[in-house]
């Protein structure tokens, strides 16, 4: 299964999505599935993706996650957080990672308010603090996965800040934490499944 958010009307995006990732306009986004052994050309794939369901400036994130037994969905104020968590590839910032497996946490938060470019690269900032704590909180001993994609789509604005000392900040951390926890918790079930005898 796959996701595909259309907005109703484009919003500035600020990502490191494998698709349309950087600032640019969006008509939406997807969360792409793929095999736990992909190794082909994202870029053709997320192109292709994107013709055969009929998309055109929509910003591609992919995962080997179950996306529709993980994906959780939050919202906070004006922003609502869609993530999809897998994490058998957990790494923590500034050490080795070990050997790499399929595992990606995806974050795309989609701000019903008017942002600068600077607060949307603060929002970025806020929702991997999030991040982080959660994971960190939940006993995982990392600070992402070494695949991690993050997205944050806005409308073009005034808004100059999104940081934890801000209304914005604060919902986007509460939106996160809660859709990154409910997330990796059926991301746990999910695991736990495929072992059972």
């Amino acid at each position: 299964m796959n996701f595909i958010l259309p907005f109703e009307k484009p919003m500035l995006a600020l990502s490191n999505a494998p698709h349309r990732g950087g600032l640019t306009k969006a008509n939406g986004f997807f969360f792409l599935k793929v095999p736990k052994n992909y190794s082909g050309d994202y870029r053709r794939d997320c192109l292709t993706f994107e013709r055969e369901h009929g998309l055109e400036n929509f910003v591609g994130f992919m995962t080997a996650a179950d996306i529709g037994k993980v994906l959780s969905i939050a919202k906070s104020g004006s922003v609502t957080a869609y993530v999809t968590a897998g994490i058998t590839n957990p790494a923590i910032a500034g050490e080795v990672p070990p050997p790499w497996k399929p595992g990606t946490i995806n974050i795309a938060l989609v701000i019903n308010d008017g942002l600068t470019v600077g607060a949307m690269a603060n929002a970025i900032m806020t929702a991997t603090e999030a991040k982080t704590y959660t994971l960190l909180k939940l006993d995982y001993k990392a600070t992402g996965t070494t695949s991690d994609g993050i997205g944050v789509f806005a409308f073009e604005g005034n808004k100059e800040w999104a940081g934890t000392a801000t209304e914005l900040g604060i919902n986007i951390g509460k939106a996160v934490r809660q859709a990154l926890g409910e997330s990796l918790r059926k991301w746990e079930e999910t695991r736990m499944a495929s072992y059972s005898p």
